[in-house]
């Protein structure tokens, strides 16, 4: 680990949980649910160690804490601490224990689309939004990538336009606008709380990945898709497919969404674009794409001019769900 003090020189943007600062040519940026924002002239320790090894933080350093104060107190949400056992644990609180919240006895037959990026999370919904803009679609966000919500500039973007309506947290993941404990009530709370008429699931920015069969985050999408299915929802899954790839695991139809099929007790529906002919992925639902308009999202640094196979077969996924919806 590598931490360093240094002084911000500027403040760069902020929107709420989340401040992007200057510090004299370094940038960084701060959790201020956790530690509270900062000032230009503040003196702040800062955690260098994802940068120094060229991970993946989008090049910026984060804000550990401000020397400039000397406590930091905000109202928590709860007897329920996220980030447990760590120097930033928080009493997030979770939406299971609010008293207006009543369980929906299963999802009734809702689609929910399960991401293996999170850059699949834009695609999905622009497709659905597109198709389906009177109803409502909410991100959950699971906790194998980023833990906190506010950095995705991907999700404010999605919100802001009113193509995703809410968000949801859970495991060590936080920031939602509802804090959930397992993705089995996360989709409840997404239902009951969220009011959706369809989910998308995935990771926030950034995740793991290594040559071999089983080493990758991603694989948490055989959990996701059992727990929709178990919970008598539809489970809908975003295939993860390149044409441009120079890896050979993930050219076409990459080997995380082929192995997370292999693993899978119930069998998702796997929608792809009218046309493609994907025959290691089964029975498959031929879908025709919108047009959408993707440039404000990027997937492994290319955008939708440089790989548009990849956009188009998460936005499969949307629209399938979107066309679920608007027959119910």
């Amino acid at each position: 680990m590598r931490f360093s003090t240094r002084t911000v020189s500027a403040i760069l943007s902020s929107r709420s949980g989340l401040q992007r600062v200057d510090l004299s040519g370094r940038p960084a940026y701060v959790l201020t649910e956790l530690i509270g924002p900062v000032a230009v002239g503040d003196r702040v320790i800062v955690n260098e160690t994802a940068v120094d090894l060229e991970l993946g933080t989008g090049g910026f350093d984060v804000v550990h804490w401000n020397l400039s104060r000397s406590e930091f107190s905000s109202a928590g949400g709860g007897p329920v601490l996220k980030l447990r056992y760590t120097s930033l644990q928080v009493d997030t609180g979770v939406a299971e224990d609010a008293s207006s919240f009543s369980p929906p006895d299963d999802l009734g037959d809702m689609p929910v689309v399960v991401c293996t990026l999170h850059s699949q999370v834009g695609c999905v919904a622009g497709a659905f939004h597109s198709l389906a803009p009177q109803r409502r679609l909410v991100f959950v966000m699971t906790d194998s990538a980023a833990l906190p919500l506010a950095l995705s500039d991907l999700v404010a973007s999605l919100v802001d336009s009113g193509a995703l309506v809410s968000t949801v947290t859970f495991g060590q993941a936080f920031g939602g606008a509802y804090e959930a404990v397992n993705v089995y009530s996360a989709l409840q709370v997404a239902l009951g709380l969220g009011r959706a008429d369809a989910v998308v699931v995935g990771p926030g920015p950034g995740v793991v990945g290594t040559d071999s069969t089983l080493g990758f985050s991603g694989l948490e999408v055989a959990g996701v898709v059992d727990a929709a299915a178990r919970l008598n929802g539809t489970p809908v899954l975003a295939v993860r497919y390149s044409d441009v790839e120079r890896r050979t695991r993930h050219h076409g139809v990459s080997h995380h969404t082929t192995t997370a099929l292999s693993l899978m007790e119930h069998r998702p529906v796997v929608p792809v674009p009218i046309g493609q002919s994907v025959p290691e992925l089964g029975s498959v639902v031929q879908i025709d794409v919108p047009e959408l308009d993707l440039a404000f999202i990027e997937s492994m640094g290319r955008t939708a001019d440089e790989d548009p196979a990849f956009f188009r077969f998460a936005a499969a996924a949307g629209a399938y769900a979107a066309q679920l919806v608007a027959t119910s």
